[in-house]
């Protein structure tokens, strides 16, 4: 059967979908306030560690950063109600994205993901109905909506899960170890910790994680598995919640589930007794094909191929971590490490004793495992020891999975000297365990 994305379809799906979504990014604001996030990742830190290239993206100075996130919270609830709703989405977009640019510390795909929705919903009528728009008459009325606009966000989801199924397909995952780490220390409770530690269980638990990720939009657009598919999208996401708190993104994954039933369906659920009458003035937007072929398609693509670009990069991404961030390797492996930074001035020959003691235990973290925080710290260094001539030696190991540890960075390379290579593989990292 021949689809037509430019057809009209009812806009319940997508109208909900905005309810939920300035529900969920309130929660995510307001909540990094409550829960110390906000203090803990961007006040009380000397170094907030931003994108390179986004060396210019501070945190706000004292606690500018708690009146930032209360304007974000501000903005989803605007976006809830659907008031001045494009205005709101532009601030919180903006907003949003300049607290994941300025900081990688508490790199989450989640912020990923949010970033990317709030810059789709930026183009979609998500106001038309069903808000103080439509009501106030800021906007045109209107019950429909392109039918793109859920195939769009079917599409996103499919590529998130699919290359989230995809990395799992390595040793460590497959025979259960990065699983029973996992699950080792997140309960307290006898009963769970004695579970968590049965092989068949966590083995369980990393099948179906592969099973799901493969399987789960394929089975939601299938009218037969529908239903099945949404009870094990509720099971796995509130366990996600419970066993692993991370944050809204449980919930957030779930509120795509309203673009694969029949728009009607989800009007006569959570829209029956609501009443708008439609103008055909606004179903332009359904003709305006040229959003879809010069931004949808195009930000598709980009987004099918980001996550494949590791492939590209000299070594195992799982080891240099070069193409790891915006490739959906979520939840993926442990990593841990240490490092000791050796300073030498050039001109007196003298070692110059360096302890990063200045940073919390989280940044050391990863400091101590990211090539990327390494180079950007031995930019700090040299800044720090301008006015000498110095040269910066790295010993640093990791270890994967808990495993055996082996060197990251080229002991013998001078990391005073060293470039950042924005696309391909940097020299001083070793390309296998050594």
């Amino acid at each position: 059967m021949k689809i037509n994305i430019f057809n009209p379809i009812d806009n319940a799906p997508l109208v909900i979908f905005r309810v939920l979504f300035g529900f969920l990014i309130a929660c995510e604001s307001f909540g990094a306030i409550a829960t110390g996030w906000v203090k803990r990742t961007l006040i009380e830190t000397n170094y907030s560690f931003p994108f390179i290239g986004f060396d210019w993206l501070q945190p706000l100075p004292k606690n500018g950063m708690y009146f930032y996130f209360v304007l974000m919270g501000i903005c989803g609830l605007l976006i809830m109600l659907g008031y001045r709703y494009l205005i709101a989405m532009i601030g919180f977009t903006i907003l949003w994205s300049g607290v994941y640019f300025m900081q990688k510390t508490a790199y989450n795909n989640h912020y990923y993901l949010l970033m990317l929705i709030s810059f789709l919903m930026l183009f979609m009528p998500a106001n038309k109905d069903f808000s103080l728009d439509s009501k106030l008459k800021y906007t045109t009325n209107c019950t429909v909506m392109p039918r793109w606009v859920s195939l769009t966000f079917i599409a996103q989801l499919f590529i998130v899960y699919t290359f989230a199924a995809i990395a799992k397909f390595y040793p460590d995952w497959l025979d259960g170890t990065f699983t029973k780490n996992l699950l080792n220390g997140v309960s307290n409770k006898a009963f769970l910790i004695d579970l968590f530690a049965q092989k068949w269980f966590y083995l369980f638990i990393a099948y179906a994680g592969i099973f799901f990720d493969l399987l789960i939009v394929p089975f939601l657009l299938y009218k037969k598995t529908r239903t099945i598919a949404l009870i094990a999208s509720l099971v796995f996401h509130l366990f996600n919640a419970i066993t692993l708190q991370i944050g809204i993104f449980p919930f957030f994954a779930l509120s795509f589930s309203l673009f694969f039933y029949k728009p009607t369906h989800i009007r006569n659920l959570f829209l029956k007794k609501w009443s708008t009458s439609s103008s055909f003035d606004s179903l332009k937007f359904i003709q305006n094909k040229k959003i879809v072929y010069f931004l949808i398609i195009p930000f598709l693509i980009i987004q099918f191929l980001l996550p494949l670009r590791h492939h590209l990069i000299e070594g195992d991404v799982l080891w240099t971590e070069e193409g790891h961030r915006m490739s959906w390797r979520m939840m993926l492996r442990e990593r841990s490490g240490f490092i000791h930074f050796k300073i030498i001035d050039n001109d007196t020959k003298q070692e110059i004793k360096h302890i990063p003691d200045d940073i919390s235990p989280k940044v050391y973290n990863k400091l101590a495992t990211h090539p990327d925080f390494i180079w950007q710290y031995c930019q700090i260094l040299k800044k720090k020891y301008d006015k000498k001539n110095i040269s910066i030696f790295i010993d640093c190991k990791n270890s994967i999975n808990r495993k055996e540890y082996f060197t990251l960075i080229d002991p013998n390379f001078d990391m005073a000297k060293a470039k950042w290579d924005y696309f391909w593989h940097n020299e001083w990292v070793l390309l296998q365990n050594h």
